[in-house]
């Protein structure tokens, strides 16, 4: 079991930023992803940006120069830097793992970008 517990959401305006945290329960270092994806209301939800186990970063073509993916091993920690927000990147984020073939998900940390 992995638990994840995500922190910095919050309301900001177009053209601001904002940072996520999302801190497991246990080691990251064995982890085949960990990252980062959103829901917004209507919508799939969607990879935003993470690290695979080799550890290259994927990231979604909208966030592409704005959002950064980062992780602190010795903290069990990732983030998510976002810069330059949009109204179209309101969603609930969810930090997400995969490990041995299962998924795990934080309890989601809502971004609502005002135009």
């Amino acid at each position: 079991q992995v638990q994840l517990v995500e922190s910095g959401g919050g309301l900001v305006q177009a053209g601001g930023s904002l940072r996520l945290s999302c801190a497991a329960s246990r080691s990251i270092f064995r982890f085949n992803f960990m990252g980062w994806y959103r829901q917004a209301p209507g919508k799939q939800r969607e990879l935003v940006a993470g690290f695979t186990s080799a550890g290259s970063t994927n990231y979604a073509d909208s966030v592409k120069g704005r959002f950064t993916v980062s992780r602190d091993n010795a903290k069990n920690t990732v983030y998510l830097q976002m810069n330059s927000l949009k109204p179209e990147d309101t969603a609930v984020y969810y930090c997400n793992v995969l490990l041995l073939g299962t998924y795990f998900w934080g309890q989601g940390t809502q971004i609502t970008v005002s135009s």
